[in-house]
């Protein structure tokens, strides 16, 4: 495997990192997934991840049939049991919920409705819908782990990629992800002393990495090695880590997608702190999905995990020496330019005041003060357009 190694240049913690978290994005995608996730989809490393998402593509079969060539079959004595009769297959196949739903969908029954019903009354509607669907043909994903299930059903077109592959590239620079490489689980953020300390136990509590029965999602940082980029107001560091998640169903829950950035620190309950530079790629599973993985989604992880972070340290450094105004005037005149409102920049103005202890002058002070204030927005879309102006600026400065 091409596993990343330290660069001689850099040093490895021996201890936590003190952190300005008042900087930069709150990033909440990685704690609502360790929130919502039960015990049975948390994993202490990679292998074990790897282990179970491959295991479930080995024991399944993947067809494409008529639609109307699927039976329908329901028991009046068990109002609960539904099976399906797929061609090529003797046995009846039990979908599941997901699968259950996906399969109203594309004939386009009422699928909560139908959920309500006795199975033998389920079994007649859906029935009708299969027989007259008019794109005739669906694509199958049917696993046998001692009961035979129905994991998906989609369109003839659907591009999949498969769970095992995702783990599979990150494995290739993340090895275990426990630390065996730079890259691995997150440490914590103590609030109190404002250190974040990488070396934390993986532990069902702590682990971000992810898998249930329709998708996976992992989320590994290098916090061992911090990145120095600037000075902070009492001449202190402004240390940065890298970090990655990603994520993919192969049953059509959701796209595969890939997010890369740098972060100052991650909290107990996995919200990401002081990010910057935030970069995502998705990819649907349209026909050609499994070759944009191999050869756009795998390579941008890889190469993400061993490029330098120069070009990030460079960029910066040159927001905080480009200075666009020193006076008021010049201040509201830069904000009202680039689309704030009056309100907005004096919230702007005042918010680097009050955690610079002077107004803002460079476009690194006006990005911190922009990203600040979009932290405190209560709607998600306000919050992204503030977001995407400040990355705009900072973007301007390289």
């Amino acid at each position: 495997m091409n596993m990343m190694t330290l660069q001689q240049s850099e040093r490895p913690a021996s201890s936590g990192f003190r952190v300005d978290v008042s900087r930069g994005q709150r990033i909440g995608r990685v704690s609502s997934e360790w929130f919502a996730r039960p015990d049975d989809e948390r994993y202490l490393n990679l292998s074990d991840l790897y282990k179970a998402v491959r295991g479930r593509a080995e024991g399944a079969q993947t067809r494409t049939v008529e639609s109307r060539a699927i039976r329908v079959e329901a028991d009046r004595d068990d109002a609960e049991r539904l099976a399906l009769v797929v061609p090529g297959r003797d046995e009846p196949v039990a979908p599941t919920h997901w699968s259950f739903g996906q399969l109203c969908t594309l004939t386009g029954a009422p699928s909560s409705y139908l959920r309500q019903l006795p199975a033998a009354l389920s079994a007649i509607n859906l029935q009708h819908g299969l027989i007259s669907h008019r794109a005739e043909l669906v694509k199958t994903l049917e696993a046998d782990n001692g009961r035979v299930e129905l994991r998906a059903v989609t369109g003839p077109e659907y591009g999949r990629i498969w769970d095992h592959e995702l783990v599979a590239a990150t494995m290739k620079i993340a090895g275990n992800g426990t630390g065996d490489t730079r890259w691995k689980v997150p440490g914590v953020l103590d609030w109190a002393t404002m250190t974040h300390n990488p070396f934390v136990d993986v532990t069902k509590n702590s682990t971000t990495l992810y898998a249930s029965d329709r998708d996976v999602f992992l989320f590994l940082v290098d916090d061992t090695n911090p990145i120095e980029a600037g000075r902070l107001a009492d001449g202190s560091p402004d240390l940065y880590f890298r970090g990655f998640y990603c994520w993919n169903s192969e049953v059509g829950s959701k796209t595969l997608g890939i997010a890369s950035f740098y972060l100052r620190a991650v909290c107990m309950n996995r919200n990401l702190w002081g990010v910057e530079n935030f970069e995502q790629i998705t990819i649907r599973h349209s026909k050609f999905a499994a070759q944009r993985f191999a050869h756009e989604a795998a390579p941008a992880l890889t190469n993400f995990a061993n490029s330098s972070p120069a070009p990030f340290v460079a960029g910066i450094k040159a927001a905080r020496q480009r200075i666009v105004a020193r006076t008021d005037e010049d201040r509201e005149s830069f904000l009202r330019k680039g689309g704030f409102s009056k309100s907005d920049t004096t919230k702007i103005i005042e918010t680097v005041l009050g955690e610079e202890s002077r107004k803002p002058e460079s476009i690194f002070d006006f990005v911190q003060g922009i990203t600040a204030l979009a932290r405190a927005k209560l709607h998600q879309d306000a919050r992204l357009e503030l977001e995407g102006k400040a990355k705009l600026l900072l973007e301007r400065a390289c």
